[in-house]
C-alpha cells in the first residue's frame, strides 16, 4: 500500500510527519510523492492563522477528489486543524476517514488499519499528553540538515495565538532522547545542521530539570563529531540571557544566529498581546545580545494591526525597526482567530489597513536588508550547497545567515562540481536585493 504525507505549516508540524513516516515504513507501507499513485493520502494540517487553515481546507478537498478519480482509498487529516475541528471535519467533508489529533502521532499506524478495513475513526488524545521518547524518524529535507523538536506546547498565552489551545502545555523532550535523535540523524542519516525548534526553545528544560537548559543542551550538541552547525529558532525575547549568549559565543558549531518573534515595539500593544517586555527591555535585550555575539544575524517578526493599533502604534513600531536594523525580518498581518481573547476586543483593524502597515513595515526592511547585504561584500564564510540553477551554471547555497525556507540564499558562480550538503568557503563579491552573490574561496571545508 502507498501512503502519501501533505505536511503543512511549521516545521514542528514537519517533524511529527517524518516520525509518522517512519513508523509507516517499519509496518511496510511504501511513502510516495505522487497522490495520483497514493492509497492512503495523510494531510498534517496547520490552523496558526486564516491563510494557513484555508491552505489546509484546500488541500484536503484536493485529495479528496482523488477519492473519486483516483486510486486513493484513504484519507486521514491530523495535526491542529483536526485537534481544533475534529467534529466539524468529518461532517463536512465525508470524504475523510480519520481524523487525528496533534497528541496522536504514535496511532498512525491504528487509524491507517482501521480506515483501509473500512471504519471511520477520530483520536483526539489530550493536548497535555506525556512526550515518547525517540522510537525513529525519516528525514525529508534533503539529509544534509534536519529540524530538531526540543519541547512540545507552550504556556506563554499571548492574547493572539491560538497554540496552546491545541498544543497543550509546555514540555520539553528528555536530554537523553533528544541525544538520542541527534545521534541518529547525525550519524545515520548524516545530518550537517540541526535546526533546534519548539513553540519557545530559550524555556528548554524549565518543566524537566527545575532551571533553563537548552545551553546544556546546546554543549551536549556540540560533541557530535560529524554535526557542522546548530541553528536556534524561536527565542522569546525575555528569556534570552547573558548564560546562553555566551554559550552561543564559545561554541564554534553553533550558529551566530536566532530567531526572537518581538511581534511589536508600542508598550502598550505589547500590553494587550500578553507580551512580557516593553519597548526599553526590547533595546537592552537586543543590545546585550550584540554585545556578545557582535556579528549575530537576528531575524524576528511582527504583527501588523492588532485590535486597536493606532498610529502612533504604529510610528513607534517603524521607528524601532529603522533604529534595530535587524537582519532578518517577516511581517504578519493580524489574523483574528476564534477562542483567542485578542478576538474578543474592541477596535478591531479593518483588513486593508492591517495589510497597508504590514507592507509598509515590509518596505522598510528591504532597504535596511540591502543596506546590510552590501555591507557583507568582501567577506568569507561557510555555505552549504543546497542546489543548482542548472541553465545559468550556478549553484544556491545557505550561509550562516539563512535558514531554509524563510531566509535568502547565496548565489555562486562555479565550474567545479559540487552536490547538495556539500560544505564550501564562499567569498562575498555582490548583493541582489535580499540575496548575496559569491565566489568559491577554497576548496571543501570537508
Amino acid at each position: 500500500m502507498k501512503v502519501f504525507f501533505a505536511s503543512l505549516g511549521c516545521d514542528k508540524n514537519l517533524v511529527d510527519s517524518e516520525v509518522m513516516i517512519s513508523m509507516l515504513s517499519h509496518e511496510g507501507y511504501e511513502i510516495t510523492d505522487d497522490e495520483q499513485a497514493a492509497d492512503v493520502a495523510v494531510v498534517n494540517t496547520c490552523s496558526f492563522i486564516l491563510d494557513a487553515k484555508q491552505e489546509s481546507v484546500d488541500t484536503i478537498l484536493e485529495l479528496s477528489d482523488l477519492k473519486e478519480t483516483g486510486s486513493l482509498k484513504v484519507l486521514i487529516v491530523c495535526g491542529c486543524l483536526a485537534q481544533r475541528y475534529a467534529d466539524e471535519l468529518l461532517e463536512e467533508i465525508p470524504a475523510i476517514d480519520a481524523v487525528l489529533g496533534t497528541m496522536a502521532v504514535p496511532e498512525i499506524i491504528e487509524a491507517v488499519k482501521k480506515t483501509l478495513a473500512g471504519q471511520k475513526v477520530s483520536i483526539i488524545p489530550s493536548i497535555d499528553r506525556e512526550l515518547p521518547e525517540f522510537a525513529g524518524r525519516s528525514v525529508t529535507t534533503g539529509g544534509h540538515y534536519a529540524y530538531l523538536k526540543i519541547a512540545e506546547g507552550c504556556d506563554k498565552r499571548c492574547t493572539y495565538c491560538a497554540i496552546p489551545s491545541m498544543r497543550g502545555r509546555y514540555r520539553s523532550y528528555s536530554m537523553e532522547s533528544l541525544l538520542k535523535e541527534a545521534e541518529y540523524l547525525v550519524n545515520e542519516v548524516g545530518v550537517k545542521e540541526l535546526i533546534l525548534v519548539a513553540q519557545e526553545t530559550t524555556l528548554y528544560g524549565t518543566d524537566l530539570y527545575g532551571e533553563k537548559s537548552l545551553g546544556k543542551l546546546l554543549k551536549e550538541l556540540c560533541t557530535l563529531e560529524n554535526l557542522r552547525w546548530i541553528r536556534i529558532l524561536y527565542c522569546y525575547p525575555e528569556e534570552i540571557t547573558e548564560e546562553l549568549m555566551e554559550v552561543i559565543a564559545s561554541e564554534p558549531k553553533i550558529l551566530h544566529y536566532l530567531d526572537v518573534p518581538i511581534q511589536h515595539a508600542s508598550d502598550r500593544i505589547l500590553k494587550r498581546m500578553g507580551r512580557r517586555t516593553s519597548n526599553a527591555e526590547l533595546r537592552d535585550r537586543i543590545a546585550m545580545m550584540r554585545r556578545i555575539v557582535p556579528d549575530l544575524c537576528i531575524r524576528t517578526t511582527l504583527i501588523s494591526g492588532f485590535p486597536s493599533e493606532t498610529e502612533e502604534d504604529f510610528e513607534i513600531l517603524k521607528e524601532f525597526i529603522i533604529e534595530m536594523r535587524f537582519d532578518r525580518l517577516g511581517v504578519f498581518a493580524y489574523s483574528r482567530e476564534e477562542g483567542t481573547p485578542a478576538a474578543e476586543m474592541p477596535d478591531q483593524i479593518p483588513d486593508e489597513i492591517k495589510e497597508q502597515r504590514r507592507d509598509e513595515l515590509m518596505q522598510i526592511q528591504q532597504q535596511i536588508a540591502f543596506e546590510k547585504a552590501k555591507e557583507r561584500i568582501g567577506e568569507e564564510m561557510e555555505a552549504f550547497i543546497e542546489g543548482k540553477i542548472p541553465e545559468d551554471d550556478v549553484y544556491v547555497a545557505r550561509t550562516y545567515l539563512d535558514a531554509p525556507e524563510v531566509d535568502g540564499f547565496v548565489f555562486i558562480d562555479s565550474d567545479a562540481d559540487y552536490y547538495s550538503g556539500d560544505l564550501v568557503r564562499v567569498r562575498i563579491t555582490d548583493c541582489n536585493e535580499y540575496d548575496l552573490i559569491g565566489e568559491i574561496c577554497d576548496e571543501f571545508t570537508e
